[in-house]
């Protein structure tokens, strides 16, 4: 992989080329191909005027970022956050084509972001940043072109907003248009917990690989939200130890392991886990380079980086956030021997459940929560299997055997299509 510097190593579209360029290398991709699939299909950035609370006009910038729809529809979620930058969505973008492929279903990636800051906006400007951004995007978006989803600061509410916009300007009700939504307005079962579910189930097939045992594996979360939380959850039920529990405010130790389910009772009832009573504060940066056998980062961008990734003690990385390890921080890992199940596979539950909540709406016939589980599952644990196969084969380590499965099926589709002119 070509040497990126310190800057480059923070940029998420940098550490995605670097990725990119190293399997598309490996698997001998021609230059014309390589073109194709390296850069977005479309970058639309939207400035968006806004009637604020207070009688002021404020101006927020927008993007939605359209990778590849060579596979099918473009996919991917929607983020408001004031760190949202063109490069990342971009790089999210690419990531969810990838992220598609790899688990094999019939969507290309797309991403979307708001620069705002959720927290200090009431719902009445949120509503209103989300209506005009939907609407300055209707031509692009929809069931066959591009189907959003909630990410970073985004939920169900948001959704049913997308949604509830574009339908009025198509003139009926479209519930496909976006995935993610309450289950009452064509939401799909068990899309809240799909995320974490998928991190639990390649966990489990990371245990099988290893030959280690759930009661004898001690595990840290760095990021408690949506994902965190589901996989703590989940992974507890499953018998593993949960010991560490990392948020942005400060972090959970209890080398016994913690009951979960008292602890999202705690952050349910306290808005935060910090005060919990069943194990030690901890600072989480130390967290990420405590001793245990899984370490989830699941919250945001560039947390193994190369400052710390020698420091890592973990024997398996589980990638439960888009982008957590860097570039550089990934070959430090590799020198370690630290399995790494990469964001590309590991966090995959969730579009998997979307795609899901696409076909259900589509059909306009909803499925059993428990039809919902066994089918994510089954394709969690195969695309393990094929992106552990191919890494062997190949003799790469998962994270670029997996970026390799991805290109070489993005490729072959775009190959047997022809390119139109």
């Amino acid at each position: 992989m070509k040497p990126i510097t310190f800057e480059q190593e923070f940029n998420p579209w940098e550490a995605q080329a670097a990725r990119f360029d190293f399997a598309a290398q490996k698997l001998s991709l021609d230059e014309g191909m390589w073109k194709v699939l390296r850069y977005p299909t479309r970058e639309i950035i939207l400035h968006i005027p806004v009637l604020m609370d207070d009688g002021r006009v404020e101006v927020f910038t927008g993007y939605r970022v359209q990778h590849s729809i060579a596979r099918g529809p473009c996919k991917g979620g929607i983020r408001y956050s004031p760190d949202v930058t063109l490069d990342e969505v971009r790089a999210l973008a690419s990531w969810m084509t990838w992220k598609c492929a790899v688990v094999n279903i019939p969507f290309g990636g797309a991403k979307g972001g708001v620069i705002c800051d959720p927290k200090k906006l009431s719902q009445m400007e949120l509503e209103k940043i989300t209506r005009r951004y939907t609407a300055e995007l209707v031509e692009f978006i929809g069931p066959e072109k591009d189907v959003p989803a909630p990410d970073l600061g985004t939920n169900e509410q948001t959704m049913a907003w997308i949604m509830d916009t574009y339908s009025m300007h198509m003139r009926h009700t479209c519930t496909s248009v976006v995935t993610g939504k309450p289950v009452n307005i064509g939401g799909s079962r068990g899309r809240k917990e799909a995320t974490g579910r998928g991190v639990t189930v390649v966990c489990n097939s990371a245990l099988k690989k290893l030959g280690l045992k759930p009661e004898s594996t001690r595990v840290i979360i760095q990021g408690f939200g949506n994902v965190g939380s589901n996989a703590a959850k989940l992974l507890h039920r499953t018998g593993y130890k949960v010991v560490g529990i990392g948020e942005f405010d400060g972090g959970l130790y209890n080398s016994k392991g913690m009951d979960i389910d008292a602890l999202l009772e705690h952050k349910q009832r306290n808005g935060t886990i910090i005060g919990f009573k069943g194990a030690e504060p901890a600072e989480t940066g130390d967290l990420l380079i405590t001793d245990c056998e899984i370490l989830i980062p699941a919250a945001i961008e560039n947390v193994i980086t190369s400052r710390n990734a020698a420091q890592v003690k973990a024997k398996i990385v589980c990638e439960g956030a888009n982008g957590p390890t860097t570039a550089v921080a990934d070959e430090i890992l590799a020198d370690k021997g630290v399995f790494i199940i990469p964001d590309i596979l590991a966090n995959a539950g969730g579009v998997t459940a979307s795609y899901f909540e696409w076909v259900q709406d589509r059909q306009g016939y909803f499925w059993k929560e428990s039809v919902v589980n066994e089918q994510l599952e089954n394709i969690l644990a195969e695309s393990f299997e094929d992106v552990v196969r191919y890494a062997e084969t190949h003799e790469v380590n998962n994270r670029i055997a997996a970026y390799m499965l991805a290109i070489d099926r993005v490729a072959f589709n775009i190959k047997q299509r022809g390119i139109y002119a």
